[in-house]
């Protein structure tokens, strides 16, 4: 199993506590915990994109050079490139650069957004979102392998032999995951191309996203790839670990019982209204780490995944908490998972 932790640079106030930080302070705790997310051995950190709100991260190819320049091997994700919202030429010299500033270590995970304000920031009704992230992916996984690029369609202006600079340093071109998080649009569109799959896994219960991952990979063989090609990644919404269960729920409480009146939670329509209902049917990690092993465990059985994702922050829940459970989390569950679970995922590479 491969492992990653990722951030949305959201800048609200702690839930519990009403504490905000600077946008400053904000950006350059971000790069601080992809730091301490390369000493714990992650082999991956994520930057999302949010362009609305109280997220500070509307420009993750700016924040992840940054992080890549304070790193050295950990993996750069962006989790995810709402690319229905950019334009594709933009995004490939953004990307391609940065993937020569930091030696080749960056993946792109995109998707479609969920966040009604973005789409009014741009200027784009919601009518045409999945149409929109659908072309403008077909002519940026052109111009990412292809120089010369003739390309006509109905969301931007024609392009005649063009070609983005810089190329990417990774040849054939930046490695390209799908996000999921709600619509078969998502899983029809990487199952076209043969290329993986990165599930949010985050406001509903397992069997939502089972039922898109099953979709992605018998979509996977019917576009005609090998089945065993198809690749999935799965994320988790919390990482609360502590030697004693209890002791671990009773950190997180707090946090849930603001997490029910999130802006996120509403917008998602969370169907969980107890901590005991989440923890049974929801992603959060919670408890020792026996009982975070054994989930795991189970949501590889359901989607077979080889990635797992997974905060390095939970609003609501103390630094120093949740950093001594990532601490026991790498101690005594990462090694359990990389053994019982292979993964495929940057199996050529040292990260």
């Amino acid at each position: 199993m491969r492992l990653i932790s990722y951030t949305l640079v959201d800048n609200s106030p702690d839930p519990v506590t009403g504490v905000q930080l600077s946008p400053r302070d904000r950006l350059a705790h971000v790069v601080d915990q992809a730091r301490w997310a390369e000493q714990l051995g992650f082999d991956a950190y994520g930057v999302g994109e949010r362009h609305a709100q109280r997220f500070l991260s509307s420009s993750p190819p700016v924040l992840l050079s940054y992080v890549a320049a304070r790193t050295e091997r950990i993996r750069l994700l962006t989790t995810v490139t709402v690319l229905s919202l950019l334009d594709p030429v933009r995004v490939a010299e953004d990307y391609a650069t940065l993937d020569q500033l930091s030696g080749g270590r960056l993946e792109i995970i995109i998707g479609k957004g969920n966040d009604p304000e973005q789409n009014a920031l741009f200027g784009y009704d919601l009518d045409e979102q999945w149409e929109r992230n659908r072309e403008k992916y077909e002519l940026l996984r052109r111009l990412l392998r292809e120089e010369r690029v003739t390309w006509s369609g109905r969301f931007r202006p024609d392009l005649v032999e063009a070609t983005t600079q810089p190329r990417p340093l990774q040849q054939p071109g930046i490695p390209v995951w799908h996000g999921s998080a709600s619509s078969t649009e998502s899983t029809e569109l990487a199952a076209r191309f043969g290329e993986p799959l990165f599930s949010a896994n985050g406001f509903h219960p397992m069997r939502t996203y089972a039922a898109l991952i099953d979709h992605y990979r018998e979509r996977f063989a019917a576009h005609g790839h090998d089945p065993a090609d198809a690749v999935v990644g799965a994320g988790f919404i919390a990482l609360v670990v502590a030697p004693r269960s209890q002791d671990a729920r009773r950190a997180y409480e707090p946090a849930f019982r603001a997490f029910l009146d999130s802006p996120g939670a509403r917008h998602n329509r969370l169907p969980f209204r107890t901590l005991e209902e989440f923890l049974e049917q929801g992603s959060a990690l919670v408890g020792s780490p026996e009982e975070v092993l054994d989930k795991i465990g189970r949501y590889r059985e359901a989607f077979g995944h080889e990635l797992t994702g997974v905060p390095l922050e939970v609003p609501g829940v103390p630094e120093p908490v949740i950093r001594r459970g990532a601490e026991l989390f790498v101690a005594e569950v990462v090694p359990a998972l990389r053994r019982s679970f292979p993964s495929r995922v940057w199996s050529d590479r040292a990260a």
